[in-house]
Formats: structure tokens, C-alpha cells, sequence
């Protein structure tokens, strides 16, 4: 998972990732590189139950050489015709929007699927949404 480092203390040797609107704990012996922690720093790291963060690396080595994997115009067409079930949103990889497109077509109806599911199509072909789930841009 990919956060920013939020906090450290260095006499504690403690500090708090944040990724995702969650905050992670973590301790110096879970740090991989040799620098010390910098905040606004971005890392990789592994998340655990308990709220803490594990197997930290820097991630700002590979953020910036991120290659595009998938087409904006094939989310987009899945997007304007198959919206109301998220196919789009399982292309590009943000399966909790699609299970929320998903509920929201069936359980309040079918034309706010397709409604929501047109708007994001467009939105993508006109690269408005140009990045899939893990932050790569779309091709």
C-alpha cells in the first residue's frame, strides 16, 4: 500500500503513516531503507489488522516511472455501457465503487446506474479520470 509519512519522533523511533484517510503506526525496525523516516515522505508498506505498518520501503522511486497498463477508451465505453454494474470501475480496479454502483443500480434503480456509470465514461474518455486504481495513468 502506498501512504505518506505523517510523523516520527526519533527518540521514540515511532511514526504514523497515512494512506487511504487511515493512519498506521509504525516503529524503526519495521523501516527497510537506510535513511531515517522524513515526513511527507511517500512509502510502500505492508498494513496490518492492528493499525500498524510493516515492510516499509520509499515509494518515490517508482511513483514517478509508473507506466500506463489500461486504455481510457475501453474504461470509457465499459463505463457508458456497462456503468450500472461498475464494469469500468473492475477494469481500472476500484472494486468498492463498483460493488456501490453495483447496489446503487439495483437497489434504487436502474437509471441512477446508468446515469452515474454515462457521466464516469465520459469523464474518462475525456481523461477528466485518468488513473486506475494503483495511480498509474491510463493509456
Amino acid at each position: 500500500m502506498i501512504g505518506r509519512i505523517e510523523s516520527y519522533d526519533s527518540e521514540s523511533q515511532i511514526g504514523a503513516i497515512k494512506s487511504e484517510g487511515k493512519n498506521y503506526e509504525f516503529h524503526i525496525d519495521d523501516w527497510n531503507p537506510e535513511n531515517k523516516p522524513e515526513i511527507g515522505k511517500k512509502v510502500d508498506f505492508l498494513p496490518e489488522e492492528d493499525g500498524t505498518a510493516t515492510s516499509i520501503d520509499i515509494a518515490s522511486s517508482y511513483i514517478h516511472n509508473l507506466k500506463p497498463v489500461k486504455n481510457h477508451y475501453i474504461a470509457g465505453i465499459l463505463g457508458i455501457f456497462f456503468g450500472f454494474i461498475g464494469l469500468h470501475r473492475i477494469y481500472l480496479g476500484f472494486y468498492p465503487i463498483a460493488i456501490a454502483q453495483i447496489f446503487i443500480s439495483f437497489v434504487l434503480g436502474f437509471q441512477y446506474g446508468f446515469m452515474w456509470g454515462i457521466i464516469e465514461g465520459v469523464l474518462i474518455i475525456s481523461k477528466l479520470i485518468n488513473k486506475d486504481a494503483k495511480g498509474r495513468p491510463l493509456k
